[in-house]
């Protein structure tokens, strides 16, 4: 008698345990129930605006579910950024394009009242953009390496696209590390500020390559290095700020990236559906033609490897913000 009760009561177990495991992939499956919204911190037309319209097209065909772009600009992208940190009741189908905003306003901003690592979830980087040191056609200076020299003995200008963008935050950094005397330019964008260095009416920028390529190209402007850590196979020619080496600049890689975020309660199962989804559009030919014409590189990081290089970004920018002094 005892075997058949066992039995009987093995055979319900398993059906109960074939349900849940039924159940559970089902809901797996059935995520997204709604329309995705794809929150971009900034106003339309920049980077990340643009890469985030292409990237909710493609997403959508992916997922085959509405994916809505949705811009909430202000202080850096912490106003978007915060408004999705608090979260609410449509945050299983949100996402937010992240970009070094993300980490340089931790920085400069004391009162964010969020934690820029632990209140998201970290699905995909999408792309790196490097920065590129740039200076006028007739600028004196042939390399960065006579740029730095000129610049320990007067003072050098660099104009930059908003207090703590990366182009203001490289130019920082730069200064911090070879102990230059530069002034930093602020203009409201890269529209307002590629006149001034074309011109001549600064030294120098570290412009991300999108904005200034063309100019390379053309010859308008000179490309003296590029921020990135390997060289870029859009100026092959033109080394890495690290490579250079001296005056402690091997200490000097950065890229503008652009990942997705979703907050830190964002379903698993979401975040399975969604990065799976991700990595297909990555591989599509209109993501990397598209990458191609901003002169950048697929992401490599995802997951726990994105939110470790988000934390020691944080701590980077936190580092030169202190020594340059900003604080909004």
């Amino acid at each position: 008698m005892n075997k058949i009760i066992n039995a009987a009561f093995s055979a319900v177990c398993g059906g109960v345990l074939a349900l849940t495991v039924s159940v559970s992939s089902a809901v797996a499956q059935e995520w997204p129930t709604d329309d995705i919204r794809l929150v971009v911190p900034y106003a339309p037309g920049g980077t990340t605006d643009v890469l985030s319209r292409r990237v909710a097209d493609l997403l959508q065909q992916e997922l085959d579910a509405n994916v809505v772009v949705e811009n909430r600009p202000g202080a850096g992208s912490t106003v978007g950024t915060g408004r999705l940190a608090r979260g609410g009741r449509d945050v299983d189908h949100t996402i937010l394009m992240a970009s070094p905003g993300h980490t340089i306003g931790a920085a400069i901003y004391p009162d964010l009242g969020y934690d820029p690592v632990e209140d998201f979830v970290f699905l995909q980087n999408m792309i790196d953009i490097p920065n590129v040191m740039v200076v006028p056609a007739d600028s004196p200076y042939e390399s960065v390496i006579e740029f730095v020299e000129a610049a320990k003995e007067e003072n050098m200008t660099f104009s930059h696209s908003g207090v703590g963008s990366s182009i203001h935050m490289s130019g920082e950094l730069f200064k911090t590390l070879t102990d230059t005397n530069m002034t930093a330019v602020p203009f409201a964008g890269s529209g307002a500020a590629l006149p001034a260095l074309l011109g001549g009416d600064v030294d120098v920028s570290f412009e991300n390559m999108p904005t200034v390529l063309s100019h390379i190209r053309s010859g308008d402007l000179r490309a003296l290095a590029v921020t990135s850590a390997e060289r870029s196979e859009y100026l092959p020619d033109v080394p890495t700020l690290s490579e250079i080496g001296e005056y402690n600049l091997d200490q000097f890689v950065t890229t503008a990236w652009f990942g997705l975020v979703a907050h830190k309660s964002f379903p698993e199962e979401a975040q399975s559906v969604m990065q799976d989804a991700l990595a297909r559009v990555m591989e599509r030919e209109e993501f990397l033609d598209f990458a191609e014409q901003l002169g950048a590189e697929p992401g490599q990081v995802s997951g726990e490897e994105f939110k470790q290089f988000i934390a020691d970004e944080v701590e980077r920018w936190e580092d030169v913000a202190q020594q340059a002094g900003i604080s909004q």
